[in-house]
Order: structure tokens, then sequence, then C-alpha cells
């Protein structure tokens, strides 16, 4: 197996890892009821989506 010739240095070795972070994920506001929601997803609170009834959560155990 091939070995570096030369060591890796921090800066070097830094630069080539600058894309790999944790991003914030983006947030919209349901049109029903003004909830935060994750994009393009049913709404948790309501269960609409897009305008429509998406899941219906009027059942309760």
């Amino acid at each position: 197996m091939a070995h570096p010739k030369r060591k890796i240095s921090k800066q070097r070795r830094d630069k080539r890892r600058a894309h790999i972070k944790a991003e914030v994920p983006t947030l919209s506001t349901c049109s029903n009821c003004s909830a935060p929601v994750l994009r393009h997803r049913v709404c948790p609170e309501c269960g609409y989506y897009r305008g429509k009834p998406a899941v219906d959560n009027s059942i309760s155990v």
C-alpha cells in the first residue's frame, strides 16, 4: 500500500474538510396554522400540506 512522502499540514487537511459541517434546517410557516414546518413536509400541528388536509388528526385513542 502506498505511503505519503510528506506530512499533510493541518491547514491543507482542514481546507479539504471545510464543506463538512452541520446545516441549519430550512423552516417555513404553515399556510393553515402559521406554525413553523420543515420544508416539503406535512405540518405536525394541523396535518395540512400546501393548503390541503393530508393527515387526519381527529383520531384519538
